[in-house]
């Protein structure tokens, strides 16, 4: 009868060894202090909004036959890890990417690049993709190491043209035109230099959980007309010097469209029906800045007589589709900074009258005032000739009375409030 089962004490020792074991090592992982790193998320670092080309900024079709096309891309963020997104959103069939790379640019302007960068893109393993009309597609991630405010080169080879294209013609960058798959190629062989980007929509980076992102929307001021080609002096290239050295890490996007509206579409598609795929769809996007309403207001009046009811309706129509964006942007949890519109009196394009000078003060009255945005970046101010304020000052002025000079670009990059980039009620977990 003793003998019936002779392991029992024993494994009852084992027992309340191990129950003890595990008490202590409960225990002991309860003195560690918790794992509250965040875990890294995508945060968009360069980006440009997306349009059809007008016939002749299109890339002719000789120019995607068999040919590798290298764009060069500033950054506003470093990282070690980045993927590009790829769009055909204005093609009406699919587009065929045969090959993609990336690779630290030697320098604006150039079809070089760092040999030992190079790295392949690929789309979910595979090195061509193949990407439905309307669509855009992330290529799977890479390690690259890049300091914020780097040059990245682009290479995407094609075998054939897509139907229509996708693009942004206003990039004040140079980009390259080699013939055959040259992706991984130190540099081009004799290429053919243009001047516009296309089927590319941004480039994101893998970073610590508070890095944000804001995004400038607005019409060819944002977008860079009075920069200089290849300098990445545009006033949203400039504000995120700005940031890097009041030692705020967040990522800037510009959303420029040369000749874009609010209400209407122009070179490209109104801003109303733009502003989810080119601000609320960034990663990481917490911000936007938006300036536009010189070619609403300046279309007008160069396009009908100043009728007083017309230019009323004009102003109503602007200040509820400014209201729209703001509803729309904190649904989303981003917070919109105000741009007031710029001098243009001395525009020989659209040579306002009296009235309209008076409408875009009493538009701006109602940026600054109403309440509407979460902050207001005071651009009128930045760039007016206080002796004649309907004017740019002479030294801002690119030339036409329209656009801003490199000079000029400094001054609204000055005049975005960082206080206001570094905190947003609306962004999930942010007390309201």
């Amino acid at each position: 009868m003793q003998n019936r089962l002779p392991g029992t004490r024993h494994m009852r020792r084992h027992a309340l060894g191990a129950w003890l074991a595990g008490m202590a090592l409960a225990a002991g992982a309860a003195a560690q202090p918790p794992n509250t790193s965040p875990a890294p998320h995508w945060v968009a670092s360069w980006g440009a909004a997306q349009q059809i080309p007008e016939h002749h900024n299109e890339l002719a079709p000789q120019y995607w036959r068999d040919a590798t096309l290298r764009q060069i891309v500033h950054t506003s963020l470093g990282g070690e890890r980045l993927r590009v997104r790829v769009s055909n959103a204005f093609g009406t069939e699919p587009l065929v990417v045969d090959g993609a790379g990336i690779a630290l640019a030697r320098a604006p302007g150039d079809a070089a690049i760092d040999p030992g960068s190079t790295r392949t893109l690929t789309f979910d393993g595979r090195a061509s993709v193949t990407i439905p009309a309307g669509g855009e597609y992330y290529s799977d991630p890479v390690a690259l190491t890049h300091k914020a405010g780097a040059d990245l080169a682009i290479s995407l080879y094609f075998k054939d043209a897509p139907a229509r294209q996708t693009g942004h013609p206003g990039s004040r960058a140079t980009s390259f035109v080699g013939g055959g798959n040259q992706v991984a190629a130190a540099t081009l062989d004799e290429p053919t230099k243009v001047e516009h980007w296309y089927a590319l929509a941004d480039v994101e980076v893998q970073a610590p959980r508070g890095t944000r992102a804001v995004v400038a929307i607005g019409d060819s001021i944002t977008d860079g007309n009075g920069a200089t080609t290849d300098g990445n002096n545009r006033w949203p290239d400039l504000l995120a010097g700005r940031l890097r050295a009041a030692k705020t890490p967040m990522g800037v996007v510009n959303a420029g469209i040369g000749g874009g509206r609010m209400l209407r579409d122009g070179l490209g598609p109104n801003l109303v029906s733009r502003f989810e795929r080119d601000v609320l769809g960034r990663a990481g996007v917490t911000h936007a800045v938006v300036m536009i309403g010189v070619n609403d207001l300046g279309g007008l009046h160069r396009n009908k007589p100043d009728d007083p009811a017309a230019r009323a309706r004009m102003l109503e129509d602007l200040r509820l589709a400014h209201r729209q964006l703001v509803e729309r942007a904190h649904a989303q949890g981003v917070c919109v900074i105000g741009g007031t519109i710029t001098p243009y009196a001395g525009s020989d394009y659209y040579k306002p009258a009296p009235v309209n000078e008076a409408d875009r003060r009493q538009l701006n009255d109602w940026i600054r005032s109403a309440g509407v945005f979460d902050g207001v970046a005071d651009f009128d101010a930045a760039l007016r000739d206080p002796a004649r304020p309907e004017l740019i000052r002479k030294e801002y002025d690119k030339g036409d009375g329209l656009h801003p000079s490199p000079a000029g670009m400094r001054a609204l990059a000055e005049a975005v409030p960082l206080a206001a980039l570094r905190k947003c009620a609306y962004a999930p977990g942010s007390a309201r």
